[in-house]
C-alpha cells in the first residue's frame, strides 16, 4: 500500500492539472460568449464613423445636442473584464485577446471629456445675447435721464409726460424699464458700464435737463409775481437751500422756470380769475368743445353766398371805375400845381418830363438810352438817375405826319406805358400825359397839343391838294 501511494499522487496531480485546464477553457469561453453579446457579434468588419454632419447650428439646437451628447458619453456601455480563475495566467493568445478587446472598449472613454463646462458657456452667451437685444432702444443716456427724473419726481407718469427721450416711449415700456434696473443684476450692470463710458459734457447736459421737483417749485413759487427779480435773487435761493435743488441747477435755469411757473399762473400770489356765471366769456378751447362736427357739415347758406356775391362785383366795378379816373384826377393835380404846364416854344413838338430832368423834344425823331463815350444819345436817361440796367439805345420816339407819337422800343427790357409793357422791337402809340417807365425810372410825356393841331392842319391841307 505504501508502494501504491506514490502512484496515486501523480494521478491525482494529473487529475487536477486536467481540471484546472478545463476550468481556464470555460472562463475564456464566457469571456468571448459576454464580449459578444456585449457588442452584438464582435467587431464589426465594415469601419464607419460616429460623427455627425457638421452643419451650422441654432442656439436652441446647441443646447439640446450639448445635453444629449453629454448623457450619451456618460452612460455609455460597460467595461467587461474578463473572469480569471485564481491560481492560473493567461496564456500569450488570451494577452492578445484581452488587450484587442480592451482597446476596442477604450475608445467610449477617451470619447468622455467635460461636455458640462461647453453647455454653461454656452448658456451663458446665449443669456449674454438675450440681454443686449432686450437693451434695444434704451441707450445710456435714455436710462441716465430716467434715473434722474424718478429721483427728483418719484413718479413715472410725470416721467413719460415731462421727459424727452430718445425714442417715444410708453409708460409700460418705461415702468418695465426702471423695475429691470432695480432688480435685473445683468441688465443694471450693464446699463451701468454703458452709463460710466458717457462723456462728462453729455452727463451735464443730461443731467442739467432733469425735472424740477415739487420742493424746487415751491420755493420758487414764493417768488413775487410783481418782482422783476434778476440772477442774483436766484444765486441766493440756491445758496440758501442747496440739499432741495438738484446739482446742476443754475440762477439763469431758475429764472426760465420762474418765468414758465408766472406764465401759467402758479406761483402763491397768483390766483386764476373764475369766469362769470351770468355773462360767461368762452375761450378758444371751451368754443371749440360746444360747436358741433355734424352742424358744420350741413347744406350751405344760398342767400349768404349770393348776398356776397353782389357785393364783391359792386367793388370790383368800383376799383375799375377808380383806376379810370386817376389819370384824370392826376392831370387835374399837375394843372393846379402847376407841373403839368410846360413853357413851349415853337420849335418844341412835346417834352419828357421826369423827377429832376426835363428833356424837350424838337426834332421829329429821338433815340432814348444810355450815353457813352464811344456813342452820343438825344436824350441820356442817366441824367435822371441809375441807368445802368438801360440799355445804350433804348427806344425812339417818332413823329408821324398825322399827328401821332409812337415809341419803338430797341432795348432789352420792356418798357412800360400806363401800366402796359411793350417788349423788345414792338411799338406803342403816346398819348398826352402818358406815363413811360424805363427800367425804374419814371418820365411824363407832355405834347404841344397847338404846334400838333398846326401840323395835322397842314398835313390835311396836303392830302387835299
Amino acid at each position: 500500500m505504501q508502494a501504491g501511494a506514490p502512484l496515486g499522487a501523480p494521478v491525482a496531480v494529473a487529475g487536477a492539472q486536467s481540471r484546472s485546464e478545463d476550468e481556464e477553457t470555460l472562463g475564456i469561453k464566457d469571456v468571448k460568449r459576454t464580449a459578444t453579446q456585449a457588442f452584438g457579434g464582435g467587431i464589426p468588419k465594415r469601419r464607419s464613423s460616429s460623427r455627425s454632419i457638421k452643419r451650422k447650428k441654432f442656439d436652441d439646437e446647441l443646447v439640446e445636442s450639448s445635453l444629449v451628447k453629454s448623457s450619451s458619453r456618460v452612460k455609455g456601455p460597460p467595461i467587461i473584464e474578463p473572469i480569471r480563475c485564481s491560481g492560473s495566467e493567461p496564456s500569450s493568445s488570451e494577452k492578445k485577446k484581452v488587450t484587442k478587446s480592451n482597446t476596442a472598449l477604450t475608445p467610449p472613454l477617451t470619447m468622455v471629456t467635460t461636455p458640462p463646462p461647453i453647455t454653461k458657456r454656452m448658456k451663458k452667451s446665449k443669456q449674454t445675447l438675450q440681454i443686449t437685444k432686450d437693451l434695444g432702444r434704451w441707450k445710456p443716456t435714455d436710462d441716465l435721464l430716467l434715473i434722474n427724473a424718478v429721483l427728483q419726481t418719484t413718479d413715472l407718469t410725470s416721467v413719460h409726460l415731462g421727459v424727452k427721450f430718445s425714442c417715444r416711449f410708453t409708460l409700460r415700456e418705461i415702468k418695465e424699464r426702471w423695475y429691470a434696473l432695480l432688480y435685473d443684476p445683468v441688465i443694471s450692470k450693464l446699463a451701468w458700464q454703458a452709463m460710466r463710458q458717457l462723456h462728462p459734457e453729455a452727463i451735464a447736459a443730461i443731467q442739467s435737463k432733469a425735472l424740477f421737483s415739487q420742493g424746487e417749485e415751491a420755493l420758487l413759487a414764493k417768488i413775487g409775481s410783481t418782482s422783476q427779480p434778476k440772477l442774483e435773487v436766484f444765486q441766493e435761493v440756491l445758496s440758501k437751500h442747496p440739499s432741495v435743488f438738484h446739482p446742476s441747477r443754475t440762477p439763469k435755469s431758475l429764472l426760465v422756470h420762474w418765468q414758465l411757473l408766472k406764465q401759467y399762473y402758479l406761483l402763491d400770489d397768483q390766483t386764476v380769475q373764475t369766469l362769470p356765471k351770468g355773462d360767461q366769456v368762452l375761450n378758444f378751447s371751451d368754443a371749440e368743445q360746444i360747436v358741433d362736427d355734424q352742424k358744420l357739415k350741413e347744406s350751405r347758406d344760398e342767400v349768404l353766398e349770393h348776398e356776397l356775391m353782389i357785393s364783391d362785383r359792386h367793388q370790383k366795378r368800383e376799383i375799375r371805375q377808380l383806376e379810370q379816373e386817376l389819370p384824370r384826377w392826376q392831370v387835374l393835380v399837375d394843372s393846379i400845381t402847376g407841373m403839368n404846364v410846360p413853357d413851349f416854344d415853337n420849335q418844341t413838338l412835346a417834352a419828357l418830363r421826369g423827377r429832376m430832368v426835363r428833356y424837350l423834344m424838337r426834332s421829329r425823331e429821338i433815340t432814348l438810352g444810355r450815353a457813352t463815350k464811344d456813342k452820343q444819345i438825344d436824350v441820356d436817361l442817366s441824367l435822371e438817375g441809375p441807368a445802368w440796367k438801360i440799355s445804350r439805345k433804348q427806344g425812339i420816339i417818332k413823329l408821324k405826319n398825322n399827328g401821332d407819337f409812337f415809341i419803338a422800343n430797341e432795348g432789352r427790357r420792356p418798357i412800360y406805358i400806363d401800366g402796359r409793357p411793350v417788349l423788345s422791337g414792338n411799338k406803342w402809340k403816346l398819348n398826352n400825359n402818358s406815363v413811360v417807365e424805363i427800367a425804374g425810372l419814371r418820365f411824363v410825356f407832355l405834347i404841344n397839343l397847338e404846334l400838333i393841331s398846326l401840323i395835322k392842319a397842314e398835313a390835311a391841307k396836303m392830302t387835299q391838294q
